[in-house]
């Protein structure tokens, strides 16, 4: 056995440790004398694969993992709420020959303050951060066949911080629509000199010697939607669109679409399914995609139980 080989198999143990360790994975105690509804998510996701060197179906060494954080916390009196949320991401894989190699990263948080005006409709104030946790790559191979690494992206590089005016419309618990005719943003990227090339001299759409780009007339949409579909199994998905009045055009318009479906095959083990549609014309002109299947533990913790 050699070195490598007890590193690859401490992945194991330490989700068999997890398993032990979580064995309430799921606890609701219900306060029903607060005006806060919080609800806490973390998850782990460990993979790895590895292969005697006679394994002649071939195969690379590899060990990865997947995690994330979830917190919300939403106050309701009287026609007054306030709604937050942290929602965090973060994976890595390590491929042998390859180093270690990002697979998710996300940092998106949240805050909006309403104002009821019927059973379904509040004025809406809201502001919302997004970026990454660290450097990310794009692989390319040079006229030699070697691999080569090129920055592409950076903890706030880009960072998206939008404020928005406007409605929420809310028909039931699990599903909320947000529009923000006014919704100003600051999109920043930290030492912007390390990202322009010849064929993108604006990175993010922020011009050489700028730090930030202020775009004041825009529009922004959100809509979420989170709900048990079935029994132990939980579909989230959130949409967002921004439109510059400005520079308004189809092409110009950003769209992000989330999705996650996680189903609990116990108390202990999650399956997970999920994507990323973005499509931002001040990153590419096509679509982007990113999809990743996990297996791993799940632990929540709420402070109310689920409508049924």
């Amino acid at each position: 056995m050699t070195m490598k080989q007890p590193l690859r198999l401490s992945a194991t143990g330490l989700l068999l440790v997890l398993l032990t360790t979580c064995a309430q994975a799921q606890i609701v105690k219900v306060d029903s004398l607060s005006n806060w509804k919080k609800a806490f998510k973390v998850g782990l996701n460990i993979n790895q694969a590895s292969f005697s060197s006679n394994w002649k179906a071939g195969g690379v060494n590899s060990i990865g993992f997947n995690s994330f954080f979830n917190f919300k916390a939403n106050y309701k009196k009287d026609k007054n709420s306030w709604d937050n949320e942290i929602d965090l991401l973060y994976g890595l894989v390590n491929n042998a020959g390859q180093g270690s190699r990002k697979t998710s990263d996300r940092i998106f948080m949240d805050t909006k303050y309403g104002r009821s005006l019927s059973t379904k409709w509040d004025l809406a104030a809201s502001l919302n951060a997004q970026s990454q946790f660290s450097p990310g790559y794009k692989y390319d191979k040079d006229a030699n066949g070697v691999e080569q690494a090129t920055l592409i992206s950076d903890l706030i590089a880009p960072a998206f911080i939008t404020a928005g005016l406007g409605f929420e419309y809310h028909p039931v618990d699990y599903f909320k629509v947000r529009i923000s005719p006014f919704a100003p943003r600051i999109t920043i990227v930290n030492d912007v000199n390390r990202f322009i090339t010849v064929d993108n001299p604006t990175p993010y759409g922020v011009a050489v010697g700028k730090k930030a780009r202020f775009e004041w007339l825009a529009f922004q949409l959100l809509a979420e939607f989170n709900k048990d579909i079935a029994e132990n199994i939980n579909l989230k998905m959130r949409y967002v669109m921004f439109a510059n009045y400005e520079t308004l055009e189809a092409k110009t318009i950003d769209h992000r679409f989330d999705l996650n479906l996680t189903a609990k095959v116990n108390r202990f083990i999650n399956v997970s399914v999920g994507g990323i549609l973005l499509y931002d014309y001040d990153q590419d002109s096509g679509v982007q995609l990113s999809q990743a299947l996990n297996l791993g533990v799940l632990y929540t913790f709420q402070n109310f139980a689920d409508k049924k």
